[in-house]
């Protein structure tokens, strides 16, 4: 133990790196150094020190006018995950489609409400966990279990990645709780499988093209 009490730089960092890791500080969050310091009730020097290092390590980044925010990791990585749970998932929803009950479609409705109703004190990794919830239902009875494995193995790996993508596009959950119920609509009316299947599909694309856009509007600021 190198010293009885960490320094307040170490502190700081900590206690970030903590909000990250465990998802209440999500991709895209603004961290406001002087907000970080009131809560920890420490000056604003050992908060801006904790914050370069975060940023050295990769998960922080730091713009002029904007300021810091927590970085999306491994956006290579994040790009082949939805796309391939998006074909996984579109399958898995489009075969549980015939087994569901009207409890299932009830179900999901009143996870879509709750999303709804985070609209507008928006938190994004709630709402991130109540869209798993909401699509669980919809797949979650899919008969084939090399299919289904795959959709798990796909959201486990977002978890992995630490993603919430609705923290840089909030305006993309608004979108996609309109999607959820046109999804139960089609499958309310017997829909034809195939359109199940790729309207479950191109809403996950959605999302990605949402984050594919906020990064292209950051990565090339006008001139």
């Amino acid at each position: 133990m190198k010293t009885a009490t960490p320094s307040k730089s170490q502190l700081a960092y900590d206690w970030i790196r903590a909000r990250i890791d465990d998802g209440r500080y999500v991709s895209g969050f603004r961290l406001v150094l002087g907000q970080i310091a009131g809560e920890l009730g420490i000056s604003v020097v050992p908060v801006r020190e904790a914050i370069r290092r975060l940023e050295a390590e990769g998960l922080v980044t730091f713009e002029k006018n904007v300021g810091a925010q927590v970085a999306l990791l491994q956006d290579t990585e994040y790009t082949y995950t939805m796309e391939t749970l998006a074909l996984v998932e579109g399958a898995a929803t489009q075969l549980s489609a015939p087994l569901l009950t009207g409890d299932h479609i009830y179900r999901a409705r009143a996870i879509n409400r709750e999303m709804i109703a985070c609209l507008d004190d928006f938190i994004p990794h709630r709402f991130t966990q109540l869209n798993q919830e909401f699509h669980a239902v919809l797949f979650e009875e899919c008969p084939n279990p090399h299919i289904l494995d795959l959709v798990h193995r796909g959201w486990n790996r977002l978890r992995v990645l630490r993603d919430s993508t609705f923290g840089f596009v909030p305006g993309r959950a608004r979108e996609s709780v309109e999607e959820h119920e046109q999804i139960l609509r089609l499958i309310e009316n017997g829909a034809e499988p195939l359109e199940i299947e790729l309207t479950a599909r191109r809403h996950r694309l959605a999302t990605l093209d949402a984050i594919h856009t906020y990064q292209d509007e950051h990565k090339h600021p006008h001139t």
